[in-house]
Parts: structure tokens; C-alpha cells; sequence
């Protein structure tokens, strides 16, 4: 399964960037895509899932200024974000979750891309 992760930048505070994560698998075996991110010294977090139906979740550090979406191909989400802050500066990773036969799931990661907003 190939996973891929672009769109990262430099931008400074307040501007914008959009991610895009873009997998091999098939349309109907993927399920929930989520991107995490991972700061310097840091755990890495949630920042906002889509489940296979559509349905949104967000971390509230994020919430009204970032937006996930799929595109229409289905095997791509992408992350569209706004006003960004410098406390956004992470390696964002694509994780998107795999629908095996009898319920079984299995998870993928990206490779990450680097956001790096300066104030």
C-alpha cells in the first residue's frame, strides 16, 4: 500500500496551506483517514479524522480553521488550513485505515510533510 503526503510549506502567520494525502488502495477498502501531526520534542496528535460516511472530527486546537475533506476520488483526503499559527509548525502525517474482509482493519501511515508557519 502506497501512502503519500504533499503539500507542506513554509508560510508565515495567518496564511494558508492544504495537504493531500493520496493512497493506493481501493476506493471501497478504505475507511476512516485521519492526519496527526508531530512537533519537535513532542507526542504526536490527532488533528482531524474523516470516517468512510463522512463524518468529521476535530482537535480543538484546530476547530474552525482547519477542514478535512475527501476529494472525488475517494482515495484522497485533503486538509485545508487557515490562520495558520506558528504553534502549527509539526510534521503532519497521513494515516488512513484499511477495511480487510470480517471486520478486520489494518492502518497505514504516510511519510509526513513538514508545515513550518512563522510569525
Amino acid at each position: 500500500v502506497q501512502l503519500q503526503a504533499s503539500g507542506g510549506g513554509l508560510v508565515q502567520a495567518g496564511g494558508s496551506l492544504r495537504l493531500t494525502c493520496t493512497t493506493s488502495l481501493s476506493t471501497f477498502g478504505i475507511g476512516t483517514v485521519g492526519w496527526y501531526r508531530q512537533a519537535p520534542g513532542k507526542e504526536r496528535v490527532l488533528v482531524a479524522t474523516i470516517a468512510g460516511v463522512g463524518n468529521t472530527n476535530y482537535a480543538e486546537s484546530v476547530l474552525d480553521r482547519f477542514t478535512i475533506s475527501r476529494g472525488n476520488a475517494r482515495n484522497t483526503v485533503y486538509l485545508q488550513m487557515n490562520s495558520l499559527k506558528p504553534e502549527d509548525t509539526a510534521l503532519y502525517y497521513c494515516n488512513v485505515e484499511e477495511l480487510l474482509r470480517f471486520g478486520a482493519r489494518r492502518t497505514h501511515w504516510g511519510q509526513g510533510t513538514l508545515v513550518t508557519v512563522s510569525s
